[in-house]
This record gives structure tokens, C-alpha cells and sequence, in this order.
């Protein structure tokens, strides 16, 4: 606020230092808006453009605009077989790892045991181990069991890539929620499967949320576990499909990026639906605490 009886001009060159001393400040938010967007935009105009205006105008408007390049990237491969394929290994993978998280969460949360903090160390320590590192001893157990190139395999594999992270993220929000509440549930008579399906869960709206759309994400744009895991052509998942039919189309961009803007699609759909739902868990916890 303007001190009562200050000067407008000093008013006016404070204004103007503060202004300058913010000015570092927004170049590097625009500089990171613009790494960001960049990317973006050229995915979103690309497929707009013919062969030859792409490369007359890498980053320019497309003119004249043609759809062709979508249709020829649906009939160039089993764009609809591989986009099922990620559908099942997507959804399959995050139902059960977050079945499996939920009840390891509820236990490393709200029980005591002996080793309960050994179990969780360990499942946290999973985090950091990279796939490459498991993915030839995968290979070769599911090899042992005849399961390569079968949906269950995958899916499991999945799911338990994806489950450390979901423990220790479910793990942290189940411990913020007030004791006294499960105490009073207990008092009332409730289980405890009672008190994880009608009163920690409803109240885990956000971290359900945010962990079903950063797993479903992962394992949607996964490459490696489904290019080793799935080697039959007719089990590819899209990720895999697109990269080999970008290299079929490595001199086309245009098309290559048609497919590869279609196979974002669903990603997209899902991060809109659950930033819906991740605002409405937020309110209603804050209702319900």
C-alpha cells in the first residue's frame, strides 16, 4: 500500500525498481513455458501438414491443412489391435496394483506388526530400481513358465513395477488422516475393512486419483517391458506399434506424428477426467474431516 502523503514519483520509480527486479524472473518462466509448449505444438500441427509443406515450414502454420496423414497412419499397422492391447495392460495393471497398494497401504498406515517398517523400507527402496536392471530376469522366469507373450504375464509385471510407488504415496495420505476417526468408527462396531472402504478411501479421493493417472500414464507410454515381454505382433501395445511403424514412415513426419498425436489422445482424456475428480476429492474431504 502508498504510504499516506507519499510523493506519486517515488510511488512511481518504486513501482518501476520492482517491476525491473521481477523482469529476470518472467524471462525464465517464459523461457519454461515455451520448452514446454514447444514440443506440444509441433506434435499438434505437424499431422496438419502435407509432406511437401513440412518441409518448406518445420514450425509454420499448415497451409493448406489436409487430414490425409491420420488416415494413413490408422491402415499403415493394427493401430485399433494395439491400442486394445495398451487398453488391457493399462487397466488391467493399475486395477491390480491398486487393489494390492490399497490393503498394503491400510496395513504400513494404521496396523502394527513386527517388520512392519522393514517391509515398508523395502518397498520404498523398489522405487529407485530401474526396469532395465530386472527386465532379463523377468524374461526369463515368465520363459520358464511358458508366459511370454501372454496378457496375465504382462499385467503382472505391471503392476508390480508400478506398486511400490503406489504404497508409499497411499501410505503418506493414510497416516494425515486424524486417528480419533477410526477410533470412534471402531467404538461404533465398524472392521477394519469398514474403516478402509468407507472412511479412508472416500477421504483418499486426491492420492487415488493422482496415483491411478501417473500409473495408467506409465504404463500407457511404456516401451521396454512390452517390447521384450510382448513379441508377438498381435500382443504389441501401441507405444511399441507406433515406434515400429515410425520407422516405416521415417521419412514421412507427418504421418509418423498423425500416429503418435493419436496414441496421446487417451492420456490426455484421462489427465482431464481426473483433474476434474481430483478437485471434487479434495472438497470432499475437506467437508467430510
Amino acid at each position: 500500500m502508498k504510504a499516506r502523503g507519499e510523493d506519486p514519483a517515488v510511488s512511481g520509480r518504486r513501482r518501476a525498481r520492482w517491476n525491473w527486479a521481477g523482469l529476470p524472473k518472467q524471462a525464465v518462466m517464459w523461457l519454461a513455458a515455451a520448452v514446454i509448449l514447444l514440443p506440444g505444438y509441433f506434435l499438434l500441427i505437424t499431422p496438419l501438414k502435407s509432406q511437401t509443406n513440412y518441409s518448406l515450414s518445420k514450425l509454420g502454420f499448415p497451409n493448406p491443412i489436409v487430414f490425409d496423414n491420420f488416415v494413413t497412419a490408422l491402415r499403415g499397422g493394427r493401430f485399433f489391435l494395439w491400442f486394445g492391447n495398451s487398453i488391457i495392460m493399462a487397466v488391467g495393471g493399475v486395477l491390480l496394483s491398486t487393489f494390492v497398494s490399497t490393503l498394503a497401504a491400510f496395513a504400513m498406515a494404521r496396523m502394527e506388526f513386527r517388520g512392519r517398517n522393514l517391509l515398508l523400507s523395502i518397498s520404498n527402496a523398489l522405487m529407485v530400481l530401474p526396469p532395465v536392471v530386472m527386465i532379463i530376469p523377468m524374461f526369463l522366469f515368465l520363459s520358464g513358465l511358458h508366459l511370454t507373450s501372454t496378457y496375465p504375464a504382462a499385467i503382472l509385471v505391471y503392476a508390480g513395477l508400478v506398486t511400490p510407488f503406489s504404497i508409499y504415496m497411499l501410505t503418506n495420505f493414510f497416516r494425515t488422516v486424524p486417528h480419533e476417526i477410526m477410533e470412534s468408527a471402531l467404538i461404533d462396531g465398524a472392521s477394519s475393512l469398514d474403516i478402509l472402504v468407507q472412511i479412508l478411501l472416500p477421504l483418499s479421493a486426491p492420492a487415488l486419483m493422482t496415483m491411478i493417472a501417473v500409473n495408467a500414464m506409465w504404463i500407457w507410454n511404456d516401451l521396454l517391458i512390452a517390447l521384450v515381454l510382448l513379441p508377438d505382433d498381435f500382443k504389441r501395445t501401441l507405444m511399441v506399434g507406433i515406434t515400429v511403424f515410425g520407422a516405416r514412415y521415417n521419412s514421412d513426419v507427418p504421418v509418423s506424428m498423425a500416429g503418435m498425436l493419436m496414441a496421446s489422445i487417451p492420456m490426455l482424456i484421462l489427465y482431464i477426467f481426473g483433474q476434474r475428480y481430483f478437485t471434487r476429492g479434495l472438497v470432499a474431504g475437506a467437508v467430510k474431516g
